[in-house]
């Protein structure tokens, strides 16, 4: 009994895992100073009303990139070094593509993004590196 109890935890603790990696898509993007890079983030199904969307873009966990609040982009509670720098692509939400452009690249810019699908409580990592020129 107390064998088949462990490979039950055992089993368990592998779906989760095998859960958690699927929700978490780790990919990595190049850019160069100066340059723009694509930021992907997408959901695994459509959307379904533009108002039900909402989406967290962070960078290094903590700082306020871009957010998309009930379809909408909002730069509001954006950190002064991404203001006039973001850019999504709202033609596509209902699609689920909520990738973000980013501009002017700064050797700052480098290091780990976070894309948050509320909906789907889905969270996408990218690790972005900056080359200088």
């Amino acid at each position: 009994m107390k064998d088949f109890i462990s490979v039950v935890m055992i089993v368990r603790i592998f779906l989760v895992c095998l859960f958690i990696h699927k929700v978490s898509l780790d990919v990595t993007v190049e850019g160069v100073v100066g340059g723009s890079v694509v930021l992907p983030c997408s959901a695994s199904s459509d959307q379904g009303k533009t108002e039900d969307i909402t989406v967290y873009w962070r960078h290094k966990e903590s700082r306020n990139v871009y957010d998309i609040i009930k379809g909408n982009a909002s730069v509001e509670k954006q950190e002064s070094q991404y203001k006039n720098r973001t850019e999504s692509f709202p033609e596509v939400y209902l699609k689920g593509n909520f990738s973000l452009r980013l501009n002017n690249l700064r050797e700052t810019d480098a290091g780990k993004y976070s894309c948050f699908i509320n909906k789907e409580t889905i969270i996408r990592k990218v690790e972005l590196l900056v080359k200088g020129v």
